[in-house]
C-alpha cells in the first residue's frame, strides 16, 4: 500500500500518470521533483495551467489550439490560403511548423477513421474540410496524415469526398516511414517529404 494513497500527493501522481509518456514510476518521480521545487516550479506550473484553462481554445477555422480565435496561423495575412495541409492532430501541425516547410494554412482532423474503435467520419472534422474546399479559393489539398492503415484509409475517404471538386489533392512523399508519426520525425525528413509530395 502506498504511504501517500488517498492524499493530495497520490492524486497528483495519478493525474501525472495520465500524461503521454509517463507511467506510474515516472509520475512518482515527476511529482516528487515538483514537490521538492514547489516554489520555483510547482507554483508557476499551477498558475500556467490555470491560465491555459482560461485562455487556450480551439481555432474555429482549422482546429489548431491557440489563445486567439482564429489562431495566429489562420489570422496571418501572409499565409497561402489556396493550399490547405490536412493533419491528424495539432502535434502534427506543430511538427510541420517547426520544420518551416510551407506557408500554407492547415486543417486538423482530430484523428483518423477507425471503425474498430468506433471512429467514423462524423467524429472528425471532415465535413468542415469539405466546406472549406467548397468555398472555391482552395487550389491544393496536401494530405499530411500519418503513414498508418488508419491514416491512409482517412486519406482515401477525404479524396472520395472531394472527387467532384477541382481541387488538386496530393500527399506527402513516401520518405515518411510506414507506421511513422509526424510528431516523431526530424525536420530534415519532413522537409524532404513535403518537397517530394505526390498526387494521391
Amino acid at each position: 500500500m502506498s504511504p501517500t494513497q488517498g492524499s493530495e500527493i497520490e492524486r497528483l501522481i495519478q493525474l501525472l500518470a495520465r500524461l503521454p509518456g509517463l507511467g506510474p514510476r515516472s509520475a512518482r518521480r515527476a511529482a516528487l521533483h515538483l514537490i521538492k521545487k514547489k516554489g520555483v516550479l510547482m507554483v508557476p506550473l499551477a498558475d500556467a495551467i490555470a491560465n491555459a484553462v482560461e485562455a487556450v481554445g480551439e481555432c474555429e477555422i482549422c482546429g489548431n489550439i491557440d489563445t486567439a480565435n482564429p489562431c495566429a496561423i489562420c489570422a496571418d495575412p501572409r499565409r497561402d490560403r489556396e493550399t490547405i495541409i490536412v493533419v491528424e492532430d495539432v502535434s502534427d501541425l506543430w511538427a510541420l511548423e517547426r520544420a518551416a516547410t510551407t506557408n500554407a494554412v492547415y486543417h486538423v482532423l482530430g484523428g483518423t477513421l477507425s471503425p474498430l474503435d468506433g471512429i467514423g467520419p462524423d467524429d472528425l472534422s471532415i465535413a468542415q474540410l469539405v466546406n472549406r474546399v467548397a468555398g472555391g479559393s482552395v487550389k491544393e489539398l496536401i494530405l499530411a496524415v500519418n503513414a498508418t492503415v488508419e491514416g491512409q484509409t482517412t486519406a482515401h475517404y477525404i479524396t472520395e469526398q472531394l472527387s467532384g471538386s477541382a481541387v488538386s489533392v496530393s500527399r506527402l512523399a513516401h520518405g515518411v516511414p510506414v507506421g511513422g508519426e509526424l510528431d516523431y520525425l526530424d525536420e530534415g525528413t519532413l522537409s524532404a517529404a513535403m518537397r517530394a509530395r505526390t498526387k494521391f
